[in-house]
């Protein structure tokens, strides 16, 4: 690959680093919001819903735009939304009668820059001139694990020395890595997918595959599995398991990030050698495990352990899907890559809304609001299953 399409992808490398600030820093402040602004943990939750629920909107409606208005465009527009979500986050919520409504405007405004980063990073990537798409596309996504590793570490360090009070501050540290980014891309080259005579399939025709909707499903449930608990890693560890902010922060959400991270790194390094069915279906029996742990913990420690081990789980689910559509369905394109960003963003809206919704209906218990989201990785487990038995011969390997 030439050196400038290496340029092009650090610049995607760090985009999931911008959606990984996006997607994380707000939950490290559930609790903050709680106590500063008297928000109950119910219109918490709606954060959560009203996040995910912008960016699967985006992911729908550019399916229809970006091509038209061009990679570089749409880029520009998600670090700039990015950029101004987490500057607003930082001051709205003090200037608005209603800190509330302050938070929501943030989080719209982050969530489309999310959305739109979702859909672009891996055509983007898929589009760059590089041999063994399915490790570079496993690596990819690690980087947004050690990006959530980072914004947990980072945010933690920045909390313990200065106090959880200047959180607005960290807000505005970490507006300024959009904007860098954003700045990057105005500059590196960006191919397209389908730039040639081969024409993409057309809603219609991916509508039309059986395959493709048994992907979709797969995305729901990847994107559930995995944002379930590492939106709630944090308040679990906090308040369910009774441990200070500190140490839940950085053995809850930061170590379900680090495993996450090393599981796609993992397969980023040794992927040609590996059979990605049979990793993706050992690791939704893992998940479930780790989903059940969390809930039996006779201890703290069991439960973070459940956490942690969530996060080795899931890793793969979501970029080895991402692989599995790329691979069996070549001519997909922008609209497949943006169809199955909704997917895996309905999941992680779902996911996550379902936990707190059933904890609430038990006084708040996480533990059981996290139980019911066993059913998602349970899920992925029979598709995983029933995807060998609809086109084993296209999705066994992908190391040719």
């Amino acid at each position: 690959m030439r050196n400038n399409y290496r340029k092009t992808v650090t610049a995607c490398l760090t985009g999931y680093v911008v959606q990984a600030v996006i997607n994380n820093l707000a939950p490290l402040l559930f609790l903050t919001f709680h106590s500063t602004y008297n928000i109950p943990l119910s219109q918490i939750t709606v954060l959560i819903t009203v996040n995910f629920g912008v960016q699967l909107s985006v992911d729908l409606l550019s399916a229809f735009f970006v091509d038209k208005i061009g990679y570089r465009a749409s880029m520009l527009a998600a670090h700039g939304c990015s950029a101004l979500g987490l500057i607003f986050m930082s001051f709205l919520p003090d200037t608005l009668s209603s800190p509330f409504a302050g938070l929501i405007i943030s989080v719209v405004l982050y969530a489309v820059g999310g959305g739109l980063l979702e859909v672009l990073v891996s055509p983007i990537v898929e589009a760059c001139p590089t041999e063994n798409k399915e490790k570079t596309m496993s690596m990819l996504h690690s980087f947004y694990c050690w990006g959530q590793v980072a914004v947990v570490l980072i945010s933690t360090l920045f909390f313990k020395i200065f106090g959880i009070s200047c959180w607005r501050i960290i807000s505005l540290i970490w507006a300024t890595l959009p904007v860098i980014n954003g700045f990057v891309f105005t500059r590196v080259p960006i191919n397209t997918l389908n730039s040639g005579n081969e024409k993409g399939m057309s809603m219609k025709e991916l509508f039309k595959s059986a395959h493709f909707w048994l992907l979709m499903l797969m995305m729901v449930c990847a994107g559930a599995s995995e944002l379930t608990v590492s939106q709630w890693a944090s308040t679990l560890a906090e308040k369910g398991l009774g441990v200070s902010k500190a140490a839940g922060d950085l053995m809850g959400p930061m170590l379900f990030a680090v495993l996450m991270g090393i599981s796609r790194t993992f397969y980023g390094k040794f992927g040609e050698r590996i059979n990605l069915n049979r990793f993706m279906l050992f690791s939704s029996v893992l998940c479930v495990f780790s989903y059940l742990l969390i809930f039996i913990a006779p201890h703290p420690v069991f439960g973070l352990l459940g956490c942690a081990l969530t996060g080795l789980s899931v890793g793969i689910m979501w970029p080895g899907t991402f692989s599995n559509a790329a691979a069996s369905l070549k001519r997909g394109g922008t609209a497949m890559f943006a169809l199955l960003a909704l997917a895996g963003d309905i999941g992680c809206m779902s996911g996550p809304t379902l936990a707190g919704f059933v904890s609430g209906r038990f006084g708040d218990n996480l533990q059981i609001g996290l139980l019911a989201g066993t059913v998602f990785p349970a899920v992925m487990l029979l598709s995983v299953l029933f995807q060998r038995k609809l086109a084993p011969q296209k999705i066994m390997r992908h190391d040719k």
